[in-house]
């Protein structure tokens, strides 16, 4: 069994019909993505969705324009947040390292 996993870590994935779900606050988009490769190191977790639970959630299927642009307002408005935060710091004194230029290690 321990041989089977460490195999299946290793093993590249082949998808085909993907979907790629995009949630912004109760709303959901789904962009079909067609054929997806994945790389086996790159693999954590691998489901498959209950259709029937599905049914039952509270979130509202809109349409891809909708999804995206409700997606691109979302973004817009957590960096004239994150703006506001670094302004405040730096008034005070204090500085936030961006995160483009962190150490990866």
């Amino acid at each position: 069994l321990g041989v089977f996993l460490s195999l299946v870590a290793a093993a590249n994935l082949v998808l085909h019909q993907t979907v790629e779900r995009i949630h912004v606050g109760k709303k959901y988009g789904d962009i079909p993505r067609g054929i997806f490769v994945v790389r086996g190191e790159n693999v954590v977790l691998l489901g498959e969705i209950d259709l029937e639970k599905e049914s039952d959630t509270p979130l509202q299927q809109v349409s891809i324009e909708e999804i995206l642009e409700e997606q691109r307002v979302e973004q817009q408005a957590k960096q004239e947040s994150e703006k506001l935060k670094v302004q405040a710091l730096k008034e005070r004194g204090l500085s936030v390292p961006r995160a483009d230029t962190l150490d990866e290690y």
